[in-house]
């Protein structure tokens, strides 16, 4: 027996046979492969639900903590590999498809074969290809609690044109696009399109914009009364005097604006009012975007309204979001990847590098030179409490605005000149010293 509990009231009629929503329930029309590529190259909303977070994840990259040198190597084996583009590639076809992959080729003649980080040396990451869960067919999910690649695809189908590759998940970094609940339901791991759960409202906006600009061809109807005109209307040839005559009619009032007609007819017209459409269209914009977890303002690109709005609310709170993503999706997805990638540039792997993600909020040059005058005066006032020694803050402080970028080249700046205050102190008495030492000679 199946038993519900609810709210009844039996004399407003709510939650009884009289209660319409009562007769509700969610339904789950998958999308297909086609439907989604159809509404990825066809609808402009649903494309932009895709890339944005995708874009917007990967457009300002990351920042390493290392020193100067192991930077610069890093950095050029990512650019060398195109890392970047291709993880934003990968993470915009995982949230088309469900779910993508980047393949780490190290030219090993058996992809089977588990990779181990520490086997790779310098320069022994060779390639990255990304693919697509429809390309990387992903096999058997492995089962075992104590295995390393628990819920991961025990492995993977990459199909060629000749042959058919079977690759081991430790080659594989894997991008999932929307979650779903329960495990027994992504039986090969992968998770549904993102346009599975906005599908209605993308379709409800885009009925919306296509009825508006299809009143837009009724927006005016000229109504011209003829005497006898369904009467006579059943003889053909008075059907075609009629097309004739109000075809010269219309040309007429083109080229004079002018409407001739028949003293016994009556000329009027029908006008559609477009003044409450362009809220409703935008009712149906926002609830699109709210479905996407995407603001107004970065979705469709327009100006928020209200005279105190200015939407940089919104935009904090979606970066945040981003940034949250980033931490708890991109970040343990690429630490695989990661792994190989610095001993490749580096031929090892010191305990000591990280990254952090560049921040996606830009600031102006006026805040930022706000920000440096607020934090000068707090450095002082720190200073002044004497509780911190000098040369431990100064070091503190000089860190600070390395890693914040506040003044660019400080640190080849510190590399050159010195980083602690006695080096300055012993360098200006040294050069003291040596004038007086010089005058005395030219005095003798």
């Amino acid at each position: 027996m199946l038993t519900s509990d609810t709210l009844v009231n039996l004399i407003s009629g709510l939650g009884t046979v009289r209660d319409k929503s009562t007769g509700g329930m969610f339904t789950l029309p998958l999308l297909d492969k086609n439907q989604v590529d159809n509404a990825y190259r066809g609808d402009w909303i649903a494309r932009k639900i895709v890339d944005i977070p995708a874009f917007d994840e990967t457009r300002e990259w990351r920042d390493w903590q290392a020193d100067k040198p192991q930077i610069e190597k890093i950095e050029a084996e990512e650019a060398r590999l195109g890392v970047q583009a291709k993880v934003a590639r990968a993470r915009k076809l995982a949230r088309l498809y469900g779910g993508a992959v980047l393949f780490i080729g190290t030219g090993d003649a058996d992809p089977m074969s588990e990779l181990r980080p520490d086997s790779v040396r310098a320069g022994g990451l060779k390639y990255l290809h990304v693919f697509s869960r429809h390309e990387m067919i992903a096999g058997e999910l492995e089962q075992d609690p104590l295995s390393p690649f628990y819920g991961e695809p025990i492995k993977y189908s990459l199909a060629g044109k000749t042959v058919m590759v079977d690759v081991h998940p430790s080659r594989v970094v894997r991008f999932v696009g929307a979650e779903l609940p329960d495990r027994v339901m992504a039986y090969d791991g992968w998770g549904d399109t993102v346009l599975q759960a906005v599908y209605d409202a993308v379709m409800q906006a885009g009925s919306a914009a296509a009825a508006i600009a299809a009143m837009l061809q009724e927006a005016k109807v000229d109504v011209i009364k003829v005497p006898g005109f369904m009467e006579n209307l059943a003889t053909q040839e008075y059907a075609a005097r009629v097309l004739q005559r109000y075809s010269l009619a219309n040309t007429g009032k083109s080229i004079t604006n002018t409407l001739m007609i028949d003293g016994e007819e009556e000329w009027d017209h029908k006008q559609i009012s477009f003044a409450q459409l362009p809220e409703v269209l935008n009712t149906y914009l926002q609830i699109a975007s709210g479905a996407a977890d995407i603001p107004a303002t970065r979705l469709l690109g327009q100006t928020p309204g209200g005279l105190q709005s200015t939407g940089q609310s919104d935009i904090r709170n979606y970066y945040d979001r981003i940034s949250a993503g980033q931490n708890l999706e991109l970040r343990p997805a690429l630490s695989r990847l990661d792994e190989i990638l610095i001993r490749s540039a580096l031929g090892s792997r010191p305990a000591a590098i990280h990254y952090a993600w560049a921040p996606l909020w830009q600031m102006t040059e006026v805040e930022k030179a706000d920000v440096a005058q607020k934090k000068a005066t707090a450095i002082k006032a720190i200073a002044d409490t004497g509780l911190i020694p000098d040369h431990a803050f100064a070091r503190s402080v000089q860190n600070m605005f390395v890693e914040d970028g506040t003044f660019p080249g400080l640190d080849e700046a510190l590399e050159e000149f010195g980083d602690e205050p006695e080096d300055r102190d012993a360098e200006a008495e040294a050069t003291r010293l040596n004038e007086q030492q010089r005058h005395r000679a030219a005095d003798e």
